[in-house]
């Protein structure tokens, strides 16, 4: 196990800053694989973070920490930034199968074998961050059969999104959300699980993620995306204290923090050594990323990339843009792969993955892990 790659968050007067040993995002770019070791604040040296995990190990109960991956050594190098196995994401939890942002799909791809979880967050009335994917709450929940709330709908006041007349999580309390059911939005997809599921705050999450991580004997990790930040703060929201409190401390995994909005990115930067990762897609086929990579570098460790930035026509397999992506110390986790809408030419859901995981991709988001995770082992077949 590599011990140099163990963080701690310290809250001081409600914010986190980074120890005064801690290394540069640079040098945190040419450490290991997230899962030789883990967490949200700054790196320890490598003999604190020894003594660290031997505690940690002690008052848990864990077998190990390490990450079992009998992948790598069937591959003998992968084309990642660190030439580890890529990790796979559970986006929305394992959403194809469960109600999404749920904490039985965040358990469910956890039992199918995801490395990280992945929770959108968004803020209450009452400034509690919860796991929901969008503002809105008509696609997610039951509010539209609950009278009580009826009179809630009302258009969206954010000019920077889409016209729509719904039901908004800044106009609930946590209370009041907590009196919601959780239901399946995509067509197609299982509707047994609807009406069964509370929507789960961020701390209810980061719990499950430790509950789950000492039964496995096995790191877990978390990788929020803040939502309409922006908007938030617009409002009189604070995104970035809540997220910070409720990741101090938390050692079950490595942490990811992601953003379509550069801006939140830039001013976690020095907040927290949680790594950073910039959502980017492209805005015209064959653009390339919204914004550059070499932009993207001076304040991010990563880049959450759409799909289509792999495939340029002239690009075999898209490696260009990994190699670019890399080059600039970046690590690229692609999403989004759904067992139900592959490309039209996939013969089976787990062949979408071969030219990525081939191109180098460093992760992935997967609706459906057991797939992903299925996809990998095949990938590290000699």
């Amino acid at each position: 196990m590599d011990f140099g790659a163990v963080f701690h968050v310290q809250p001081q007067a409600g914010r986190c800053v980074s120890r005064p040993d801690a290394p540069s995002r640079l040098e945190r770019r040419q450490m290991a694989s997230p899962f030789a070791a883990f967490g949200a604040g700054a790196r320890a040296r490598p003999f604190v973070a020894m003594a660290g995990i031997a505690a940690a190990c002690l008052l848990t109960g864990c077998a190990s920490f390490e990450r079992e991956e009998p992948m790598n050594r069937a591959m003998t190098a992968w084309p990642t930034l660190d030439g580890k196995a890529p990790i796979v994401i559970a986006h929305r939890g394992a959403s194809g199968e469960r109600p999404e942002h749920t904490l039985a799909a965040y358990a469910l791809a956890i039992d199918e074998g995801a490395d990280v979880i992945e929770p959108d967050l968004v803020l209450t009335k009452d400034g509690v961050l919860v796991a929901r994917h969008d503002r809105y709450l008509s696609t997610t929940t039951d509010v539209a059969d609950r009278p009580e709330f009826a009179s809630r709908r009302r258009p969206n006041d954010d000019p920077a999104d889409g016209p729509r007349e719904d039901w908004w999580v800044e106009d609930f309390t946590l209370a009041e959300l907590k009196t919601l059911r959780a239901r399946q939005p995509f067509p197609g997809r299982s509707k047994a699980f609807d009406d069964l599921y509370e929507v789960p705050t961020f701390e209810e999450v980061l719990d499950l993620a430790r509950r789950k991580s000492k039964e496995k004997s096995r790191p877990v990790g978390v990788y929020p995306e803040t939502k309409h930040p922006g908007f938030f703060a617009s409002i009189g929201r604070d995104f970035e204290r809540p997220l910070l409190e409720a990741l101090a401390g938390f050692s079950a995994g490595p942490v990811f923090i992601q953003s379509f909005e550069p801006e939140i990115l830039k001013r976690l930067r020095n907040q927290t050594q949680a790594r950073l990762v910039q959502l980017v897609f492209e805005e015209t086929p064959g653009a390339g990323p919204n914004i550059p990579l070499a932009d993207i570098a001076a304040y991010a460790d990563g880049v959450g990339a759409a799909k289509a930035l792999l495939n340029h026509p002239a690009d075999d397999i898209g490696g260009g843009f990994v190699r670019a992506a890399h080059a600039q110390g970046l690590f690229v986790h692609f999403w989004t792969f759904r067992d139900d809408a592959p490309p039209a030419a996939t013969a089976h859901p787990a062949d979408e993955y071969a030219p990525y995981f081939a191109g180098g991709a460093d992760g992935v988001f997967s609706d459906f892990p057991a797939t992903a995770i299925a996809a990998r082992v095949k990938a590290a077949r000699p």
